[in-house]
């Protein structure tokens, strides 16, 4: 309603996450460490036409996290809300492997310039013009972005992951 904070006014584009988005959606999901327990997963997930794009695990005795990323963000989140498991969303950064003898040094060099620790990373199943990419997890996804991207590095959004050209 005009006059009521915000009734007037439209939201830039620009602000708003979307598809163009230079960060992909990771889902953590909390499971039993037993026999059988991320065959359910994956069979939930892979059986609603979703491709699993990227996959990590942390396991204890007692439980297991599963990081997984698929080409169908939108349609993942609702098939876990339908499911048993218990999982929660973050963000994090997909990045191309850049042309270089040393893909991954060129990355965390350019990283540890701007003095940003690493937390985790893994890789992707995802591979563009014969290049492959890896998911990084940092503190700060801006800076690390804009000093990736600022090295010549293209960052991957979630419309890229519907687009890949070697796993079709």
């Amino acid at each position: 309603m005009p006059g009521e904070f915000g009734g007037d006014l439209a939201i830039d584009p620009a602000t708003a996450r979307g598809r163009g988005w230079p960060c992909l959606r990771q889902f953590c999901v909390f499971m039993e460490n037993r026999v059988g327990r991320l065959h359910d997963l994956l069979r939930q997930i892979e059986q609603h036409d979703l491709r699993v794009v990227g996959l990590s695990l942390v396991d204890s005795v007692d439980f297991v996290v599963a990081r997984v990323m698929v080409d169908q963000t939108d349609r993942a989140r609702e098939i876990f809300r339908l499911s048993d498991f218990t999982f929660i969303e973050n963000d994090i950064l997909g990045v191309m492997l850049p042309d270089d003898p040393q893909p991954y040094v060129r990355i965390c060099l350019a990283l540890l310039a701007a003095e940003m620790n690493i937390h985790y990373t893994y890789p992707l199943n995802y591979r563009r013009g014969g290049k492959g990419a890896i998911a990084i997890f940092v503190e700060d996804l801006d800076q690390a972005t804009h000093v990736l991207e600022s090295q010549g590095m293209l960052m991957l959004t979630e419309s890229d992951l519907q687009q890949d050209d070697e796993f079709f």
